[in-house]
């Protein structure tokens, strides 16, 4: 049974910080943010835009009726959920309107955790044929104002429908995983923005894929040379060239060209976004497919490196199936990118540091001028969030 990605689509608030006006205002050299670590935007959410709005948001577009009557099993990967013990799923389910005997479920494993839910489908389809799996990757990536960690903020989501006999991409059999309990990115339960070791991190995501990479190949007679593109998890655009790079060291130089021009290619919606955590990985594959032009076909290979620190990593691979291309949103998506609100420094500092209220009561919540997605969140009435829809 083939089974994989049958269609997908991505979501980002439509408010942004342009970083060269950022570095500025900051007294940096907008060229760190620019050249050192590749960003150019940064996708800033109001108050109105959590973990729910976004994926809801994501996954209205690419649903059907059919859709929402085969859909058995939702899974959101997030980092970022928004309550303790309610998954972001059971939100989702209800506003996306999926019949009720469906199970929904969240994981967490910091920026694995959609890889996670995307393997759970799989499973689940294998012993569940003619059904369908939604997986959502929603997060916002939260560091601080004037921190080091500020420029690689961002937010997102990614939605995948997962079925028998895809129209996107074939998911392969053979995956390779791997876990080591390490402190290189972590966030307590009473902190809203993340530790980070950001050296250690740097290290230990090199240090994962070729590990990882060297017992995959050896599982699968994989090389490097196999695959027309390899798509990473990219926290920034820069990150998955550090991994890659060493790799391709013995590799041919059409090798070394083709998978690193793909691998610019596949950056181009980071740069515009900033980090979506557990979405970024499949963000890249998205900006590879839209961003490219006739190099890749049907029955080309992509691989697939997916990292979450604290650490879990895997390597998968798959195959492009024939006129994938006529199922992409490249359009929907660049009109996207194209009509969001760039936001002064003021407006960007002062929706960066709004709170949720957290006290017993009726609390209205209108960001009327810059949120104008199709969900969004309306109020919180004694700490139970409630959700509309715009006409």
């Amino acid at each position: 049974m083939l089974i994989g990605i049958d269609k997908m689509n991505f979501f980002t608030p439509n408010t942004y910080i342009d970083l060269v006006k950022l570095a500025e205002h900051r007294g940096i050299d907008p060229n760190k943010f620019t050249v050192g670590i590749g960003q150019s935007k940064m996708a800033v959410p109001t108050i109105t835009q959590d973990t729910v709005s976004m994926g809801a948001n994501a996954a209205l577009p690419i649903l059907d009726a059919t859709d929402l009557g085969k859909i058995d099993l939702i899974v959101v990967g997030t980092e970022t959920g928004i309550d303790e013990s309610k998954s972001s799923a059971a939100f989702i389910h209800q506003l996306l309107n999926i019949h009720p005997f469906a199970k929904s479920v969240e994981v967490k494993q910091a920026c694995y955790g959609a890889t996670a839910g995307l393997m759970m489908a799989k499973d689940f389809i294998t012993t569940h044929p003619g059904r369908k799996a939604l997986v959502i990757a929603s997060d916002i990536s939260r560091y601080g104002l004037a921190t080091s960690g500020e420029v690689t903020q961002g937010a997102g989501a990614v939605a995948m429908l997962i079925s028998e006999n895809p129209r996107i991409l074939e998911l392969e059999d053979v995956s390779v995983s791997m876990t080591e309990s390490i402190f290189d990115f972590w966030r307590p339960n009473y902190t809203d923005t993340a530790i980070v070791n950001g050296k250690f991190s740097n290290e230990a995501y090199v240090n994962f894929f070729s590990t990882i990479w060297e017992e995959f190949s050896k599982r699968t007679s994989y090389s490097l040379a196999d695959f027309n593109a390899f798509c990473f998890h990219l926290p920034y655009s820069k990150m998955g060239k550090k991994a890659l790079l060493p790799a391709l060291e013995n590799e041919s130089e059409d090798v070394q060209k083709r998978l690193m021009s793909h691998y610019d290619l596949s950056t181009t919606y980071t740069k515009n976004i900033g980090n979506i955590y557990t979405g970024s990985l499949y963000l890249s594959l998205m900006s590879l497919l839209d961003s490219d032009e006739n190099s890749l076909k049907s029955g080309d290979l992509i691989g697939f490196f997916s990292y979450g620190s604290g650490a879990v990593g895997e390597i998968f691979s798959g195959r492009l199936v024939e006129d994938y291309d006529k199922h992409l949103l490249k359009e929907a998506h660049q009109d996207m990118l194209n009509n969001r609100y760039d936001l002064s420094i003021e407006e960007y500092e002062t929706i960066f540091t709004k709170e949720l209220p957290k006290t017993d009561g009726t609390h209205p919540l209108s960001e009327a001028k810059y949120d104008k997605s199709h969900f969004y969140l309306s109020s919180i009435t004694d700490h139970q969030r409630h959700y509309n829809e715009r006409q």
